[in-house]
């Protein structure tokens, strides 16, 4: 697992090749072996691969999320917010072990932020991606997470370059030992 750690990264450019069935089958068991709170499990997954809907959920907000136009898989993360009061952080854990997976299969991947963001001066990225894909309103819009084939290569962070100094131990006060 640490290695697959050490070499993530935001993938942002795909080939455009399709993901075959295996790697697909693969990814949705992933995330619905997500932990969750009390096993409530408040996630709600909508997986697009309609390369029109891909372009319009690149501009589902202002900026970062242009990605997605040339993803072979995007997986919007959801959560059912009456169920539970965590589905934030359900639905985190889940899109972390989608990307996690995706690495492990040689894929590359993005999380795109939509939960609080703008689409535009109107309407929220959430309320956009909710018309967009018929969400009804208590199913919330936390991410989006754009996959595929990486067209690019990033080297992992150096472990020099990690900030150490954001672990403490025992007390804030006292920085890692």
């Amino acid at each position: 697992m640490i290695d697959l750690i050490r070499k993530r990264r935001s993938i942002r450019s795909f080939t455009g090749e399709p993901l075959d069935r295996q790697s697909r089958d693969l990814l949705m068991e992933a995330l619905l072996r997500a932990p969750s709170s009390r096993n409530i499990n408040p996630w709600e997954f909508v997986l697009v691969d309609d390369p029109a809907l891909l372009v319009s959920l690149a501009g589902a907000k202002q900026s970062g999320s242009g990605f997605l136009k040339g993803a072979a898989l995007a997986v919007v993360i959801c959560g059912d917010e009456t169920k539970s009061d965590v589905w934030v952080e359900d639905c985190s854990i889940a899109a972390i072990l989608l990307q996690m997976t995706a690495l492990s299969l040689g894929l590359g991947s993005c999380w795109a932020q939509i939960r609080l963001r703008r689409h535009d001066g109107e309407t929220t990225a959430e309320q956009f991606v909710q018309k967009l894909l018929g969400l009804p309103e208590h199913i919330r819009v936390a991410a989006i997470i754009g996959i595929g084939h990486p067209a690019e290569k990033r080297e992992p962070l150096a472990a020099e370059e990690l900030e150490y100094d954001k672990i403490r131990h025992n007390n804030y006060g006292r920085v890692g030992e």
